[in-house]
């Protein structure tokens, strides 16, 4: 059986209800005695019951966060960002890979404060509901949610990016992208990316779209290469996701070709480790640091007043300039 607060009263000599508020840092305990009963809390390997914690202050200060994927940067940069977050709050996040539903399952038997979760669908809903835990989910939504969504305004990142390389005379542009039907966001990017080259009447020709089949590097190295060796080449490409965009850097460099000077890229995906890939990539979406703020912040609010927040949040992207965009040369 683990330490107990009885147990760290009896070797601190004091009582139980002083060895209780030092461990919550109340400020009617002395410094003095609360140092020595945390020293002594430590040495003895004390865990705090989070259970009992809850009975008596109504919250166990735990975030869940359910992730179904690890292997995506652009994701892992954003959890690590809302864990930040929530740690400046005085809170603990678990994060989960398991399936929503099993994840959602652990948390209430933790008896978490609120729960964020990632790509929900439709099919769960019902069950989130009855959870009775405040839930934020990030992902692409629909018309009908219940729970409130946290979303990209994907169509506008992809005017940005077609808008910026229009003004820099570029005219044969193509979207190296996941096309897949399972996946709203990207078919989101897909028909704002049709939409931009329209709005600047530019020409879409067979070599405009790409796709990837997948969001990996790999896919957009593949995907790249197989553009590179058609007889149209665009002078800019505009990349889906961070890692596609890695993959598109790595295939136009083993082409010989020199970015920006031959071709410019711009990639989704509004991380700091776009300024780390082998070209500094220009890129568009939503700076993760504002993304991740209004997930924790709209999670807190939800805890604190529920049915407070709107169930649909769509963010504005922002485009980040960096050297993979350069001016097209007039003949």
């Amino acid at each position: 059986m683990g330490t107990t607060i009885k147990d760290i009263a009896n070797v601190s000599g004091v009582s139980f209800s002083t060895v209780s508020k030092a461990l919550n840092n109340s400020p009617l305990v002395k410094l003095e005695t609360k140092l020595k009963i945390l020293k002594i809390a430590e040495e003895m390997g004390y865990e705090p019951n989070f259970a009992a914690r809850r009975l008596v202050s109504k919250e166990t200060k735990i975030i869940g966060l359910v992730w179904p994927s690890i292997e995506r940067i652009a994701l892992s940069t954003l959890v690590t960002k809302i864990n930040a977050e929530i740690e400046k709050n005085d809170y603990s996040m678990i994060l989960s890979i398991n399936s929503t539903k099993s994840a959602v399952e652990k948390f209430k038997r933790f008896q978490v404060d609120g729960i964020i979760i990632f790509e929900e669908n439709d099919n769960q809903i019902d069950y989130l509901l009855s959870s009775k835990i405040p839930i934020i989910s990030y992902g692409h939504c629909n018309n009908q949610t219940t729970i409130p969504y946290i979303d990209v305004n994907y169509k506008k990142a992809m005017y940005l990016a077609v808008e910026y390389l229009y003004k820099l005379g570029h005219k044969d542009i193509s979207y190296i992208g996941d096309f897949s039907l399972n996946d709203s966001r990207q078919t989101e990017k897909y028909a704002g990316f049709l939409e931009a080259m329209k709005q600047f009447n530019l020409q879409i020709i067979g070599q405009s779209l790409i796709n990837t089949g997948g969001l990996d590097w790999q896919s957009g190295y593949r995907a790249t290469n197989r553009l590179l060796q058609s007889s149209k080449i665009p002078s800019a490409i505009i990349g889906g996701s961070y890692d596609i965009s890695g993959g598109i850097i790595r295939a136009v460099m083993e082409n010989n070709l020199i970015i920006p000077k031959d071709i410019s890229i711009i990639g989704y995906d509004n991380i700091p480790k776009m300024g780390d890939l082998e070209t500094p990539l220009t890129s568009i979406g939503v700076p993760v640091e504002i993304l991740a703020k209004k997930i924790t912040d709209s999670l807190f609010q939800q805890i604190q007043n529920p049915n407070s927040v709107p169930l649909i949040q769509k963010l504005k992207p922002e485009l980040k300039e960096r050297i993979s965009c350069a001016q097209v040369k007039k003949d």
